[in-house]
């Protein structure tokens, strides 16, 4: 018999499967990327981690929460409710969400302990959180589950209940084409993107390298250049 509160899924009626509301996942998502975003700038920008501390703490309780208790006790999954419980539900396929999720789960425990535990200073810091906000991004904005594509490529059963609705074979609406003026407007503004960020980067570079020089100048011309070395 199924505990009344420590389950995974809903049982809805017209559905072989448990299910969840694929919106308030995505909202859920969204929360979480916000406040990600923000912890990762302000530890990136001021070179402190107290708020990504907490952030890390947070997203692995509420991922515990998720696979292990319910997602309907979920905090962000709860706040996504609140922002969305006027639309109609988006039912997905709860078994790859729970996957996909899993994959979260794993990611924050690497980082609670490199970055709560032990505070060690390594790339792999920078990288994980990277990914996640990928991933979290990814499903808000996009609605694309890549936790939950993997699972449909190990898993070779037949999927169903997809975000999206992307597991049935069906024609695209035109609406959903591309015509070629739109794939050259893509092009030419992806490009103009990266290559706006590539001499910005250049230039900044360049920047500190004529300040560092400028700075080396001075200590010589005061005499300082070799204090020190005695």
């Amino acid at each position: 018999m199924e505990n009344k509160y420590i389950y995974f899924g809903e049982t809805v009626k017209g559905y072989d499967i448990k299910v969840l509301n694929e919106r308030e996942a995505r909202a859920g998502a969204g929360i979480l990327f916000l406040f990600g975003f923000i912890s990762f700038n302000n530890s990136f920008i001021f070179h402190d981690f107290t708020f990504t501390k907490i952030f890390v703490t947070v997203f692995m309780i509420d991922f515990i929460i998720r696979i292990f208790i319910n997602p309907k006790y979920s905090p962000s999954l709860l706040l996504g409710r609140v922002m969305i419980q006027n639309q109609i539900p988006e039912y997905v396929a709860a078994p790859q969400k729970k996957w996909a999720w899993y994959i979260g789960l794993y990611l924050s425990i690497i980082m609670f302990f490199l970055i709560v535990v032990f505070e060690i200073m390594t790339p792999i810091k920078l990288f994980i959180c990277i990914l996640c906000l990928v991933l979290l991004f990814s499903e808000s904005a996009f609605g694309i589950c890549i936790g939950c594509k993997i699972f449909n490529l190990i898993y070779k059963e037949n999927p169903t209940l997809c975000p999206g609705g992307v597991c049935e074979i069906r024609q695209k609406d035109e609406i959903q084409t591309f015509s070629i003026l739109q794939k050259i407007i893509l092009i030419v503004f992806i490009s103009s993107v990266f290559t706006f960020v590539y001499k910005s980067i250049k230039i900044k570079n360049e920047q500190t390298k004529i300040e560092t020089t400028k700075q080396q100048t001075m200590k010589c011309q005061a005499g300082k250049c070799g204090a020190g070395m005695k």
